[in-house]
């Protein structure tokens, strides 16, 4: 096999867009956390920029290999339903394939080491997560939608336990992990034939599609309300507020769409979980010395 192709295909199973932007978000759990603290100050690297460029380090090694041992528990299921994944189309073997996520998940452990200890928890919880989400909880009805969730979610808390700051992200993590349940369970319900062919037990299967979206609309209408917590608690003043309220309007919109059209209500669930992490930011900016 030509080391070229090994190495796409290798590289093609870390989804590197999704770790990307994961190690991303855990920056701007960071950033809420402490502001700009958590980059260089003055041209010197100080603790806090050490341990936010550490977490994002573990957080995109950690999901480059939490996508990589994915496909290699999903290698029979893809070869019928995505034969153009690389383990499929023989670009990685199953063994190399599990070799690459355990040197990932080894790189995240490392990245980890460096952080305080409540961030080497949750990273300690998150590996095994990522490790075991397929084989245990993946297609459960219910509990695996918690557990993207919740993983999806951390990335903020993640990074704000690096800087030794973890409640103003907090709020964060609670929005995002309660967006991605909603936005997994409506993801279950657009999938409800092919699970069912493949013998998963989803939330839609085991209770109904109209129940599976009520709970979807519940968790989406919790984060809703939730949203101006950081400005009743003083903690992000009035911009916030200004700047939270169209992703309130577009999640939604989103959860009403989802009756008549899942495929649209997670596309649009999506972008309205990107506006708060934009409020969010905003919040921080304009409470620092300078902000706007």
């Amino acid at each position: 096999m030509e080391l070229r192709t090994r190495l796409r295909g290798l590289v093609e199973l870390t989804r590197p867009g999704n770790a990307l932007m994961a190690g991303v978000l855990t920056f701007i759990g960071a950033f809420v956390a402490i502001g700009v603290e958590a980059v260089e100050v003055g041209g010197a690297w100080d603790a806090p920029a050490i341990q936010a460029t550490a977490a994002v380090a573990a957080t995109v090694f950690a999901t480059g290999a939490g996508m990589v041992i994915n496909d290699y528990f999903d290698a029979d299921i893809d070869r019928i339903n995505a034969p153009d994944r690389p383990i499929p189309r023989g670009a990685v073997s199953e063994r190399g394939a599990l070799v690459f996520s355990i040197l990932l998940f080894a790189g995240a452990a490392a990245s980890a080491a460096l952080l305080p200890p409540l961030a080497i928890g949750i990273a300690v919880v998150n590996l095994v997560a990522l490790a075991v989400y397929t084989q245990w909880f993946k297609g459960t009805p219910g509990f695996g939608n918690l557990v993207v969730g919740y993983l999806t979610g951390s990335t903020f808390l993640f990074g704000g336990a690096a800087v030794g700051s973890p409640a103003p992200a907090s709020v964060l993590f609670g929005l995002a992990a309660l967006s991605t349940v909603s936005r997994e369970i409506i993801k279950d319900i657009e999938d409800l034939a092919g699970d069912r062919e493949e013998g998963l037990t989803t939330l839609p299967i085991a209770v109904g599609e109209r129940t599976a979206m009520l709970i979807a609309v519940g968790a989406l209408v919790v984060a809703v309300v939730a949203s101006p917590v950081p400005y009743l608690r003083g903690t992000f003043g009035e911009a916030y507020l200004i700047a939270v309220l169209p992703a309130d309007l577009v999640m939604l919109y989103a959860a009403y769409e989802g009756y008549d059209d899942p495929s649209a209500s997670q596309n649009h669930l999506k972008y309205g979980m990107y506006l708060a992490v934009v409020a969010f930011v905003v919040g921080r900016l304009v409470v620092l010395p300078g902000g706007v």
